[in-house]
């Protein structure tokens, strides 16, 4: 690993150590069988991380490559089959570790949020679609952006303006987005009188403003062909590039579409490991590199 990457994972094992100390409920359960794991959870989860920023999208490649190059900081890795059914476990945990990290970041407070969803296909052929362990999950959507079809789930995310995930969400691709806003924000408590919230054209709706509006959040979208000019109508551009700009760290640099999860808990837990070190860099760069841009990941992809 390189220094960064180095000085990155070490941080973020200590604080998921301590934040299990702190919560051993959040942890997996697993049986009373007398002896620890060698390899801890904290461990386990630092070594996704440093697979999504590596660039890795194979877990089998990944653990060979673990095996034979990060020996000097994980002195055990197990074989595939011991860490991909341990990582599929760790789903809630790992959530739970987002929130807490943005939670330790300045922009957590930020009065400003963008909100959209993105593409996360789940195969490409019938067969699949009739055949695979998402079926009931996964559905048939349109992506505007490419123009295209695709068969999968759709990420919902608010961010702040930094690229932080505030809250997200993986949902069937034909899921209203404007529910799944709604449901995020309410799920995750995150109401704030006068926050800003700015999305696109497709969350508009007379009642999802009303609902927000009602808790003092701000709704900030393009006007409709029939609508005069709304407020704020400026700030739109940059602020939707912004997002954009975040969806394309996590899909160019994390390899968010080509996560290879054939499962529910395994296409989860790829997702929210991606969404993971995106936190983590964040979090490292405000704390010790702040002359960065804060969602910089190029200083720990190799």
């Amino acid at each position: 690993m390189g220094p960064d990457l180095d000085t990155l994972a070490t941080a973020l094992y200590v604080r998921i150590d301590d934040l299990l100390a702190d919560n051993p409920h959040w942890a997996p359960r697993r049986p009373e069988v007398g002896f620890a794991p060698r390899l801890s959870d904290a461990e386990l989860v630092t070594l996704a991380v440093i697979s999504a920023l590596l660039g890795f999208d194979s877990e089998r490649r990944f653990v060979r490559f673990a095996q034979e190059h990060l020996v000097p900081w994980f002195p055990y890795v197990p074989n595939h089959d011991g860490f991909n059914k341990r990582l599929r476990r760790c789903g809630d945990m790992i959530g739970r570790v987002i929130a807490a990290l943005a939670r330790d970041c300045p922009d957590w407070h930020d009065d400003v949020w963008l909100a959209d969803s993105t593409p996360v296909p789940c195969g490409a052929s019938r067969q699949t679609a009739q055949r695979s362990g998402l079926a009931e999950w996964a559905e048939y959507g349109w992506c505007a952006a490419h123009s295209r079809w695709f068969w999968g789930l759709r990420l919902h995310m608010i961010a702040t303006p930094a690229g932080l995930p505030v809250a997200f969400a993986l949902a069937g691709a034909k899921a209203d987005e404007r529910d799944i806003c709604a449901a995020m924000i309410d799920r995750a408590g995150l109401t704030r009188p006068g926050q800003t919230l700015i999305v696109d054209k497709g969350y508009r709706s007379k009642a999802f403003e009303a609902d927000l509006n009602s808790a003092a959040i701000t709704v900030v979208r393009p006007a409709a062909r029939n609508e005069p000019d709304r407020p704020h109508q400026r700030f739109l551009r940059p602020f939707r590039q912004i997002i954009e700009s975040v969806y394309d760290t996590l899909k160019g640099q994390l390899s968010l579409e080509r996560h290879n999860g054939r499962t529910r808990a395994g296409v989860a837990v790829r997702v929210l490991t991606r969404i993971l070190a995106l936190t983590a860099a964040i979090w490292h760069n405000r704390a010790h590199h702040p002359e960065r841009s804060p969602r910089s990941l190029t200083p720990y992809d190799h």
